[in-house]
């Protein structure tokens, strides 16, 4: 283990990493170490217990949250967008359903479209990102987009389709998204360093995400000011492996569910990956992962329930996770 922390030593110091490192072994930790900072205006260090921003692993909260509302009875797989829509989004096809949003099969239109390209650092909301607070200000981001393909045909990864699942969410529950992941996910899993926090009041313990690796510039004008279903909840590096031992332990969602959520539903080819409920898998291996990127966020986690091993990086800025992330064996190449 001591080679392996002079070896990410390195690679922070080669990369200007800025974030934390976690491994875990048969429920030890074997590595937590924090470098750079959380404030650079101000000098203030990350530190083993910061809260990150995680980007699009929250994805696996939010399938989280809703399939504990299916396990309720409150809604199906088969139920529909459309059914809970009403006139809103009217381009969402009619045959568009819980599942097909889960599994990134749905085929609707996507405002922050992967495949498209573009540069981490460009402004893609078309509102003021003051104006996303709550998941039904998402609407006007959502509207007009055009389908891509038909529901069920292909795999195409869409952060849409996770605003449109904690709106149908929200709406037949009759709680708040933000609530619902809360009393579903983080506290059945004991994540109390977890929230959707406010980029604009942000708490002492909470990093600011930058755009680059160095300079002054935060990511507060490029994503909402408090995430949803596709991305934006903050947590740190113990609370990331408190919630692998809980959804692998099914505390979160009973143990069908788990093997559900984590079986392959999608070979993802382009990415050596492939798709689960919510959670990216490994090509050919068990291992189970949930991955984000942004403006100022980048985040990997990956737990294999046979080696029983977790391996987390942190990170407060657009692609410094990565490098550390393919060291610990997170990431291929």
């Amino acid at each position: 283990m001591a080679k392996l922390v002079d070896e990410l030593d390195v690679v922070a110091a080669e990369t200007a990493f800025s974030g934390v490192v976690r491994v875990e072994r048969d429920e030890s930790v074997e590595l937590v170490k924090a470098y750079g900072l959380a404030d650079r205006a101000h000098g203030i260090a990350n530190t083993t217990d910061t809260q990150f921003g995680i980007a699009g692993g929250v994805k696996g909260f939010t399938a989280l949250a809703v399939v504990s509302l299916i396990e309720d009875g409150v809604l199906e797989l088969s139920t529909t967008a459309r059914s809970v829509l009403g006139d809103d989004l009217p381009l969402i096809g009619p045959d568009v359903t819980v599942e097909h949003l889960l599994t990134h099969r749905s085929g609707i239109g996507d405002h922050v479209d992967e495949d498209a390209g573009g540069d981490i650092a460009d402004y893609v909301l078309p509102v003021p990102v003051h104006e996303l607070l709550d998941t039904e200000q998402y609407l006007p981001v959502l509207e007009g987009l055009p389908p891509k393909f038909a529901a069920g045909e292909r795999f195409s990864y869409c952060n849409a389709g996770y605003i449109v699942l904690a709106l149908i969410a929200e709406r037949h529950s009759g709680v708040s998204f933000h609530e619902l992941v809360r009393q579903r996910v983080c506290q059945p899993a004991g994540m109390h360093d977890t929230d959707f926090l406010r980029s604009d009041e942000l708490p002492g313990r909470a990093a600011l995400g930058y755009l680059g690796v160095d300079g002054p510039r935060t990511n507060v004008l490029h994503l909402p000011v408090r995430g949803s279903g596709d991305g934006g909840i903050y947590t740190t590096a113990a609370d990331v492996h408190t919630f692998w031992s809980a959804f692998m332990g099914g505390r979160i969602v009973p143990p069908t569910w788990v093997t559900e959520m984590t079986r392959p539903h999608s070979d993802v080819p382009e990415e050596s990956m492939r798709y689960g409920v919510g959670f990216w898998l490994h090509e050919t291996g068990p291992a189970v992962t949930l991955i984000g990127g942004d403006a100022g966020v980048s985040f990997h986690t990956t737990h294999d329930p046979v080696a029983n091993t977790t391996c987390t990086v942190l990170s407060n800025t657009s692609n410094g996770a990565w490098p550390v992330a393919r060291r610990i064996g997170g990431l291929p190449g």
